[in-house]
């Protein structure tokens, strides 16, 4: 964890340190480093492969230690997430009267022609936290930053305003006036930024909602006490005299705010993504790899490419269509409907149900069997089911494997899913490198990550790739139990990656005290593996209740 921090530090830094600076840094973390202690540790990083020393200056992170630092500890990283917010929030020193001051920045690479421009027209529309920004040249590569919306944070903390960051998610916009959150991450318990989640070219809308108002942008939610609401009232409208704008609506104590419930006493504060101008050179085509408040920034510094716009968001006069609704909420209800018998092999599973082209039907069932039959593992069970839609689409049932924790429920066990994640396979090891919980989330994350391109089922097959997979945890009096309905489940194909002892890391997934994990792939598996033979899917997880014996056999 000590050389995990180091590789922190340099890339916080992202400049060649010395062991001095490492050791200074590494005291305000709570670790307590002399300059010899870290020159040992920088020694094994050295050897590794994960820093480099750059003669007497120090050592810089490499771009395997930059890999290491994504995929190592992971549980450690689910808590950091936050934790950075908190950081970023903490030295804000923005102030509204003067405009100066630092304020925190997503920074992107860009990675063609012409994605610059694009960006820089669509600050000209409002839909952005400021419409400063910087570009810049590092090692051949083309960087922009924007300010992110936790900037108000920062500010509103600094001037003595609990500020808490709850969700991330898409917000849906109709004739410029915002309806409701349709998807939402939780900022906690996540190895991804919920924006960054949401930011593919395929799931915002934002040049739609410029053009005629209408579509799907970023947004994301806070509290604060309801004591301080007009307090941040005078805060939002300084900072919007400076250019800082974004705000789309501030709630009343305790009353939901476009779907999103808010508890006595506080109120809840939508704020634009800072990533909407990126979404929008996402949405013309261009590639861009975007990081969420990765940075910080002088304010006054920055470029200025239009005069203050305001937001042309009006305000929220319509009542949302509907409550944001909760992908656990489902999940429990689902799994509390699970009949199967381990005994007669029969009863009610959950499925998912995606869909494909007709003229495609043949080419996916392919793919099932291709995956069944060399790795059996990677699947929930052998069985599939057709719905004809009645149009050019079919629909395919694959058994979710979350039917692993309705079965057992229905025994009497209490296993319920914890993290929803990408494995990382490499020969025989195997460790998360993304984890997002399921708690907070309105969408399943295995959703997330085949929209983002994020697996490698195929590499996975090959012993090298990524995977689909979830974390379940159970109460450890039950162990022995679990194990014996779960060897009986292996018999037709409902099959686990790994249990673990109690209070043991399940590949790198932290397991609750008291409780032990189990593993298992994602019945999406074999739904990615199709994306990746070039069959377009509509990806639909976690749909409903159906008779295991109305599948067909693979």
């Amino acid at each position: 964890m000590k050389m995990m921090e180091i590789l922190r530090i340099l890339y916080n830094k992202n400049d060649t340190l010395g062991a001095k600076v490492i050791s200074e840094e590494l005291n305000k973390r709570g670790y307590s480093l002399g300059e010899r202690a870290v020159r040992y540790h920088m020694h094994i990083l050295d050897e590794k492969g994960f820093t480099e020393k750059m003669g007497y200056k120090g050592r810089k992170i490499t771009d395997k230690g930059l890999e290491e630092l994504k995929k190592g500890l992971i549980y450690d990283q689910v808590d950091f997430t936050y934790s950075r917010f908190q950081e970023k929030m903490y030295n804000v020193s923005l102030d509204y009267e003067t405009a100066k001051g630092s304020v925190i920045v997503n920074l992107s690479s860009i990675n063609e022609v012409g994605s610059e421009e694009i960006i820089k027209e669509f600050f000209k529309e409002g839909l952005s936290v400021s419409s400063r920004y910087n570009f810049y040249e590092k090692n051949n590569v083309t960087y922009i930053e924007t300010v992110c919306g936790t900037t108000f944070d920062g500010v509103f903390q600094k001037n003595g305003i609990i500020s808490k960051p709850l969700y991330g998610g898409l917000l849906k916009v109709e004739d410029y006036i915002p309806i409701n959150f349709i998807e939402q991450i939780a900022y906690e318990k996540t190895s991804i930024t919920p924006l960054e989640a949401f930011s593919s070219h395929d799931s915002t809308s934002v040049l739609n909602v410029a053009n005629d108002g209408t579509g799907v942008i970023p947004a994301n939610f806070r509290i604060i006490p309801a004591s301080k609401r007009q307090q941040a009232l005078k805060i939002i409208e300084n900072l919007s005299k400076i250019g800082i704008n974004g705000v789309i609506h501030v709630g009343e104590s305790g009353q939901s705010v476009l779907g999103i419930p808010v508890p006595d006493n506080m109120v809840g504060i939508v704020i634009i993504g800072g990533v909407a101008p990126l979404c929008a050179a996402q949405e013309s085509g261009y590639d861009l790899n975007i990081k969420l408040a990765d940075n910080f920034a002088e304010y006054s510094k920055m470029k200025l490419t239009t005069q203050n716009i305001s937001n042309p968001l009006k305000e929220c006069t319509k009542k949302p269509e509907k409550k944001v609704s909760f992908v656990l909420n489902k999940i429990y209800n689902l799994i509390s409907n699970v009949t199967f018998d381990i005994e007669t092999h029969s009863g009610d599973i959950i499925s998912n149900i995606s869909y494909v082209n007709k003229n495609q039907v043949d080419d996916a069932i392919d793919v099932l069997k291709e995956l069944f039959d060399r790795k059996p593992e990677y699947c929930i069970g052998n069985r599939y089911a057709l719905f004809d839609e009645g149009n050019d689409n079919v629909g395919i049932a694959t058994i979710c494997s979350l039917t692993i924790d309705g079965i057992l429920t229905k025994y009497g066990i209490s296993s319920l899913p914890t993290y929803s994640g990408i494995l990382d396979i490499y020969e025989n090891n195997r460790r998360f490198i993304e984890l997002v919980s399921y708690k907070g989330s309105s969408v399943d994350p295995h959703e997330i990550f085949i929209k983002k391109n994020m697996h490698d089922v195929y590499g996975s097959i090959e012993n090298s790739g990524k995977l689909l997979a979830s974390v379940h945890t159970i109460p450890y009096v039950s162990r022995e139990a679990t194990k014996d309905i779960l060897n009986s489940l292996n018999d037709y194909g409902f099959e686990i990656l790994g249990m673990g002892q109690t209070n043991e890391y399940m590949y790198n997934a932290k397991i609750e005290k008291y409780h032990f994990g189990y593993v298992v792939a994602g019945g999406l598996n074999p739904i990615a593996a199709m994306k990746e033979r070039g069959i377009p899917v509509d990806v639909k997880s976690i749909e409903k209740i159906i008779d295991y014996d109305s599948l067909e056999e693979l």
